[in-house]
């Protein structure tokens, strides 16, 4: 790499920028799976969210192994083919559909002079992209620089170069341990606002609780129908988007079942699988909402060939991580969206195969309104049930 290059490196990773993506990146795409797995659904969901963080994608590279290469992940040969393929398509970015190590992503970067994006950092960016209220933008913020602190590393002379200025601890620090530990300061003034936003939030929600009509909360993997289906129910005008994560934060508004009984239905951001941690914060809202439903909706892609690996993805986050097993649940209700989109016998008899699983539940099109009066039927009746410790489809 020359002295230009090198100087490049310095100057965009000393303010952050060599492990997100600014938007218009030319991408390749290197998605990892398993020896006997079928790439197509994990290539279809990295495009998808390397098209919302505003990459350009020119071409995608599978490779298969059972274990990581602890060097580069992809190994040695890998990594030619990959430098090869960019240089041909003229790429600037590699985006992994796996989350790298800082080793592996300073390995890949220095080897082929290419930015390295893996998984987690293209999510923290989509959400960054999204975040539309302050605590969404503060959580966010908080997530992106934890992934970043491992990550900052000098390159040549900004390893050792000495800051010697005002505000520093004195010459023998590097710009490298400045740039460190400005990034531990804002996490921790970071941390204090949300803890703040958090006892104003239990305010809210508690006045809400005690004043207010039952609550039915929307969840489901990203990109299943959510906020499509909450505009339906409310006659609201939540963001519809054919993206992953369009929707960052909770929204609430009131609707009218069929019974006369007044209800709010909440929004929330949609799931994802191998979610990076750092990002858990972000969903402390949407956790919070679910705890205190009335009912909860899980809203699943019915036309989705995946239908069953996002209801797996949504069911595990749910029974595994927001409700404890002590826990009291609320009841269940499947709300299997986009029947407009079923179009093959192919697809109807999976989402047959989906309704018989996921009970009570029914096939709906928030899009179009198909089914949509006899599923407001559907959650009045499941509203008025008053369940302390519900079994959700085997789920105890």
């Amino acid at each position: 790499m020359g002295r230009r290059g090198l100087s490049r490196l310095v100057i965009e990773d000393y303010l952050g920028q060599r492990v997100r993506l600014q938007g218009g990146e030319k991408a390749i795409l290197v998605e990892v799976v398993p020896p006997g797995v079928d790439p197509q659904e994990r290539l279809s969901e990295l495009a998808a969210l390397a098209n919302t963080a505003g990459a350009v994608v020119l071409d995608v590279l599978v490779q298969r192994r059972e274990k990581p290469d602890p060097a580069t992940y992809i190994g040695k040969g890998k990594v030619l083919e990959t430098l090869a393929k960019a240089r041909e398509k003229n790429a600037d970015t590699l985006i992994f559909g796996v989350e790298l190590t800082p080793a592996q992503a300073r390995n890949l970067e220095e080897f082929t002079g290419l930015k390295i994006i893996d998984r987690s950092q293209l999510i923290l960016d989509i959400f960054a992209l999204h975040a539309g209220t302050k605590e969404a933008a503060l959580a966010v913020e908080l997530a992106q620089l934890q992934y970043l602190l491992p990550r900052l590393r000098g390159w040549g002379h900004a390893l050792s170069d000495p800051g010697g200025i005002v505000g520093t601890m004195g010459p023998g620090e590097t710009r490298l341990e400045q740039g460190r530990r400005a990034i531990r300061r804002r996490i921790q003034a970071l941390e204090r606002e949300l803890r703040e936003a958090k006892r104003a939030r239990e305010v809210r929600r508690a006045r809400r609780r005690r004043l207010g009509p039952p609550e039915i909360v929307l969840v489901g993997y990203t990109n299943s129908g959510k906020s499509t289906l909450f505009n339906a129910l409310t006659r609201g005008d939540a963001l519809v988007a054919n993206q992953l994560f369009a929707t960052l934060d909770t929204k609430v508004r009131r609707a009218f079942l069929p019974t006369g009984q007044i209800a709010l239905v909440t929004d929330t951001v949609g799931f994802i699988r191998d979610l990076p941690p750092q990002l858990i914060p972000a969903f402390h809202a949407t956790l919070e909402e679910v705890r205190e439903a009335a009912l909860i909706v899980i809203v699943v892609d019915a036309a989705s060939p995946a239908a069953f690996e996002h209801l797996r993805v949504v069911r595990e986050v749910l029974f595994s991580e927001i409700f404890r097993p002590e826990d009291p649940r609320p009841p269940v209700v499947y709300a299997l969206n986009k029947l407009d989109l079923l179009e093959t016998s192919v697809a109807w008899s999976r989402a047959e195969q989906l309704l018989a699983e996921a009970q009570p539940g029914m096939l709906i099109s928030a899009k179009t309104g198909e089914n949509l009066d006899e599923f407001r039927k559907l959650l009045a009746q499941n509203l008025r049930q008053k369940t302390s410790a519900a079994t959700v489809s085997g789920y105890h």
